[in-house]
């Protein structure tokens, strides 16, 4: 069970600060606003580059990874496991 939860923990804490990082960089106008890292992206995909593309592309990513992720490890496995062993 320990193991499961320091994967699940693994997983929440550094796909977290990957979506911070990528976050902070992408959806902050300015240090001094109010609305950092829920701001819209700041450059507009229409004109931005490839890397612009892939970096917003991985922040959507890491942001359900880093939900869905731990929920793998801390619910839906014991839940499996249990079910497995009860039958």
């Amino acid at each position: 069970m320990a193991d499961e939860f320091v994967k699940g923990l693994g997983i929440f804490t550094g796909a977290g600060l990957g979506w911070l990082v990528l976050a902070g960089w992408y959806r902050t106008p300015g240090f001094e606003s109010t609305r950092q890292l829920v701001s819209p992206v700041s450059p507009d995909p229409a004109s931005a580059d490839l890397f612009n593309l892939l970096a917003i592309g991985l922040m959507d990513g890491l942001f359900w990874f880093a939900l869905l992720g731990p929920l793998a490890f801390w619910v839906v496995l014991p839940a499996v496991r249990q079910a497995r062993n009860s039958a």
